[in-house]
Formats: C-alpha cells, sequence, structure tokens
C-alpha cells in the first residue's frame, strides 16, 4: 500500500471509530424564565438556572485543552440564544472587519443543521472584539458545492465580556465570555418546517480556536516557527470530531428543546434511529475509500461491508442502488419503520412511516 492510500485508509478507519469511542454529546436547552440582555456576562435568572455543558475536549477526543470552556444554551419566542465562558489569561484580538476570517485570531464558533441532513448548514465565529463572520454552507467541504459567504444573520445580537483587559500584554487575564442571540426567523429557514423546534432535536457543535502567540512591541500576533511558518492552533470543541475537520456534521453533538422552563427536569436520550444513520456514514466513507482506490464506485455492498451489521439486538439490511450519477444505500428502521437513505453526497434522506 503507497503513502497516499495508507493515510486514505488511516482516515477511514479513525472515522468508522468515532462514534464507538467518542458518541456525539447531547445538551437540552431549556426555555428562558426572564428577558435575556446581550452583554457578554449570562447574569439573568435564566442562565444561572440553564445546564453548563461538560468541558470542551480537543478536536480529536483525547487530548484535554490547557484553558476550560463550557457553554449554556437557551431560547424563547423571538431568539436561540448561546453563552459561553473561556478562560484565557491572554485575552487579545486584531480583526475589526465582518466576514474576515476570524479563525485568524483566537476564536468562539457555533455550527447549526436543524434538520440533520449533513447540508444546508450555518457557520457563526467571533472574535474577543465581537467581530463577526456568518456563512451559510450547502454541503461539507468533502463535496463540491457553493459556500455563501456573502449571507448575514438578519437580527444578530452579539455581546463580549472581558474578565481582564483586552489586547494588554503587561497584565495576566482570567476569561472571556461571548453571548449570542440568533432569531428564529433565520434558523428555521434550513429547517424541515418553519415552527420552533419544541421537543425535537438539532445537530449543532461549538469550536474554540486558540493560537500560540508573539508579542512584538507590545502587540500579540499569531506565533510562528523559525522558518516564518505559523504554528497549527489548537481546536477545541464541545463533542468530539475524531478528525481536525469541524465539517463533519455527522460527528456534531444533538441540542434538544425541551418545553419546559430553565430550572425545571427533563430527559433525552439520543434515539436508536439516529444511531442508524451513524452506520450509513460508516459505509458512506467505506464507498468513498473503495472510489479512491478503484476510480469506480462498489457495486455489490460485500465489496466495502464485511460481516452482519447489528445495532443493540437487531440486524440492519443495507441496500445499496448504482444509478448513473452515483449510488444511494438505504436502511429500513427496525425500530420505527422509517427508510433512511445516504446519496453519493453524503446527504441523508428521511421517508418516514
Amino acid at each position: 500500500m503507497n503513502y497516499k492510500l495508507l493515510l486514505i485508509f488511516i482516515s477511514v478507519l479513525a472515522a468508522n471509530f468515532i462514534y464507538a469511542q467518542n458518541p456525539p454529546r447531547s445538551y437540552i436547552a431549556y426555555k428562558a424564565i426572564d428577558e435575556i440582555q446581550i452583554d457578554g456576562k449570562a447574569e439573568e435568572a435564566s442562565w444561572k438556572e440553564a445546564p453548563k455543558s461538560e468541558d470542551f475536549i480537543d478536536i480529536e477526543g483525547e487530548k484535554t485543552p490547557k484553558y476550560q470552556t463550557n457553554m449554556k444554551m437557551l431560547y424563547d419566542e423571538e431568539y436561540l440564544y448561546f453563552y459561553a465562558k473561556m478562560e484565557e489569561p491572554h485575552v487579545w484580538a486584531t480583526l475589526k472587519q465582518r466576514d474576515t476570517v476570524i479563525f485568524y485570531n483566537n476564536d468562539f464558533e457555533i455550527f447549526i443543521d436543524p434538520d440533520g441532513d449533513t447540508h444546508n448548514y450555518m457557520e457563526f465565529e467571533m472574535n474577543a472584539l465581537n467581530t463577526v463572520w456568518d456563512l451559510f454552507i450547502v454541503k461539507p467541504y468533502r463535496e463540491p458545492a457553493p459556500v455563501i459567504d456573502s449571507w448575514d444573520i438578519q437580527g444578530l445580537k452579539s455581546a463580549v465580556h472581558i474578565s481582564g483587559t483586552l489586547n494588554d500584554a503587561s497584565d495576566e487575564d482570567e476569561f472571556w465570555s461571548v453571548e449570542v442571540a440568533i432569531p428564529w426567523d433565520v434558523l428555521k429557514e434550513a429547517n424541515s418546517h418553519n415552527e420552533i423546534p419544541e421537543d425535537e432535536f438539532w445537530r449543532i457543535n461549538f469550536s474554540r480556536v486558540n493560537w500560540d502567540f508573539d508579542l512584538n512591541e507590545g502587540t500579540y500576533s499569531r506565533k510562528k516557527t523559525e522558518e516564518g511558518e505559523y504554528l497549527p492552533e489548537y481546536n477545541w470543541v464541545w463533542s468530539p470530531q475524531g478528525v481536525i475537520n469541524m465539517h463533519e456534521p455527522e460527528h456534531w453533538g444533538y441540542v434538544y428543546f425541551s418545553a419546559e422552563n430553565a430550572g425545571e427536569n427533563d430527559e433525552f436520550e439520543i434515539p436508536e434511529d439516529e444511531k442508524i444513520k451513524w452506520k450509513l456514514y460508516e459505509i458512506y466513507r467505506k464507498q468513498k475509500e473503495y472510489f479512491s482506490r478503484k476510480d469506480e464506485w462498489a457495486s455489490s455492498l460485500k465489496e466495502i461491508q464485511k460481516g452482519t451489521i447489528k445495532l443493540n439486538g437487531k440486524i440492519l439490511q443495507p441496500k445499496l442502488e448504482n444509478h448513473l450519477t452515483g449510488w444511494n444505500i438505504s436502511i429500513e428502521s427496525p425500530f420505527t419503520g422509517n427508510h433512511y437513505i445516504i446519496k453519493e453526497d453524503g446527504k441523508i434522506l428521511t421517508s418516514k412511516i
């Protein structure tokens, strides 16, 4: 096996085992019980009652970040709210123009896929200057498709609070926090219906990009090697991806929108049918890997899938259908009877009973 094929094999193997090693995290977002003031501080009763997420973890799901990060979520009839607190001894930012590449600074990022089909999702980034970058992504970067950089979140509210001093290397800071409100009128555009998703879940993830830095006459910048190359960034996320790539929405977390108010209790378990979709993505990657070796799609599942696929004692029976422009792989759920189809571009389709 040559070096290129070895890299492909390792990448596919790592992606195939991500769910077994690090299944997506889940979070319950409750209704706000008072009016939320977007100031970056999250001092309202609603925020105090909202559950705090697990500590963020390295994007690959193994290493522990050197600085702690946690997020919270809430919603009401008008907005979906986000809050994140990021431990940071040196809070700095330089980018001031909207829709520039914000992750060239330390930043906080939100990824939202309302219907969970991995296509037509939203990305939002902001730095400690409250400079934002919002974009709409038609397909994950692994599949050729437009990225709509000119798309803006109409009615967006965002704020930053800094416990310390921004861009001041003479002292040590404690943390910076962000608060974001996105109108439902914008979010519902990428959903399968035009209602607030009460008692439903969306696929959402969060990322924090953090850079080692240099100081030149008191000015912060990304650290470089002696050869002048930027050192790689740290990527700390809520729900681990298993690979250094946020644009694999099938690995994002599950956010369940409870009908209960903040401070009350609710429960959520990832449905078994979602785990069927995880299996479909495993086969999707095997089909892609097969094409990279053979320059053609497998015509039979036996060529890419060895052995029986089981889930909670049930046997899954995937079917492969090749056609002129690609292929479909489908599975009927033994739990609900729903049919799930993954296409050659990775989009998941659902046919409900």
